[in-house]
């Protein structure tokens, strides 16, 4: 399938699945601010179609940067990563995927990032929702800390907020599949 009519296919599953609009604001952000936009993408990256989608466009995306892996911060990033791995083994261009924990492990082997990585992997990290991109940021500060070179960040939907800006200031490449205002003219607001 071409990527044009995957994207369209995926853009349509979000705003059935994944995406509210209200004219005033009535959905409650992690910070706490109220939003007219509702973005949970949990039920298309978890649908069997949802995933195809993501995972091929995702790693089309991807592809030129030809990363060793994939990932980010539990849970958001985990069907993205899993699906743009699997897409990449079927492309014949495997890419790993890692989850990167929100807590430390405090028993068996104390590691914040799971997945098979060496030190010095180049990774890209991925999210599923960018709102100010403090999930993303977290995800990129942790995985140069546990010594993955950051070659990019890539995000599924950019809630056009501010956050593919605030990701740039620690990661130069930034990539976003869908962009609220692609959702909008979806939904036609």
């Amino acid at each position: 399938m071409q990527s044009e009519q995957m994207k369209k296919e995926l853009v349509q599953m979000l705003c059935a699945k994944s995406f509210q609009y209200s004219p005033t604001p009535r959905f409650k952000l992690v910070s706490g601010r109220m939003s007219r936009f509702y973005v949970n993408c949990k039920p298309t990256t978890l649908h069997p179609k949802g995933m195809y989608l993501v995972g091929h466009l995702m790693y089309r995306l991807l592809a030129d940067l030809e990363p060793e892996a994939v990932g980010g911060l539990t849970f958001g990033a985990d069907p993205l990563a899993i699906a743009t791995a699997f897409a990449s083994q079927l492309a014949g261009h495997p890419v790993k995927a890692f989850s990167i924990r929100k807590e430390k492990k405090d028993h068996g082997i104390s590691k914040w990032i799971e997945g098979d990585l060496e030190p010095g992997a180049k990774v890209v990290v991925i999210d599923d929702v960018a709102t100010t991109g403090g999930s993303t940021i977290k995800a990129i500060r942790r995985a140069k800390e546990e010594g993955l070179e950051v070659i990019a960040a890539a995000v599924l939907v950019d809630r056009e907020e501010g956050g593919v800006d605030n990701i740039s200031r620690h990661v130069a490449d930034v990539r976003v599949l869908v962009r609220r205002s692609e959702l909008m003219k979806q939904i036609g607001g």
